[in-house]
């Protein structure tokens, strides 16, 4: 069964964004191989803002032949994006309601993993609805001391174990996570 991955880079002080929703502090060396994780997915997961942000983004020509070819590739994924709004896109599929389910009929597809994109309005529901299979965070060495907060609206514990971790040559360090789920009889 496919597995729904968050993957994002977050601050040392647990930001996602900065203040006026800025990412220019996010370091993407070529040691993370970020590449190998989109060639690990076959679907990616958008709230609508961040869809309209960057699910259909094209980079410019000045851009270097490597980003544009992440860009194709992070493109020729299944889509879904998670809106109250009701609107029909010929790139992505469009979930209003049902969310649990919905998802769970998309991991028993088959194939490979879900990348959960965000933004931070989805992740909250994905939390509180316990949808997340694993937490893949890489903690960029940058304080910003305001911004989006990662875990802005988690009002209940959440137990994590640690499957993996990642230190790369720029200083991010990565942290893989599964929720510690109790087994139902």
């Amino acid at each position: 069964m496919k597995k729904v991955i968050l993957d994002l880079a977050v601050t040392l002080d647990g930001f996602i964004e900065g203040p006026s929703g800025e990412t220019d502090w996010c370091i993407l060396d070529d040691d993370m191989d970020f590449d190998a994780f989109i060639d690990s997915i076959d679907t990616i997961f958008y709230g609508r803002v961040s869809y309209d942000a960057w699910g259909n983004f094209q980079p410019g020509n000045d851009v270097a032949h490597a980003e544009k070819q992440f860009w194709k590739a992070v493109h020729s994924k299944d889509k879904y994006v998670f809106s109250r709004q009701e609107r029909q896109d010929n790139r992505a599929a469009f979930i209003h309601s049902d969310i649990s389910s919905r998802v769970a009929a998309i991991k028993q597809q088959g194939g490979k993993d879900i990348w959960l994109y965000g933004g931070a309005g989805l992740i909250d529901t994905f939390i509180k609805l316990d949808l997340i299979d694993s937490y893949r965070l890489s903690v960029h060495p940058v304080v910003l001391g305001q911004g989006k907060p990662l875990f802005e609206h988690v009002q209940h514990r959440i137990g994590l174990r640690l499957t993996g971790s990642r230190v790369f040559r720029s200083g991010v360090v990565q942290l893989i996570y599964e929720p510690e789920r109790i087994s139902q009889p």
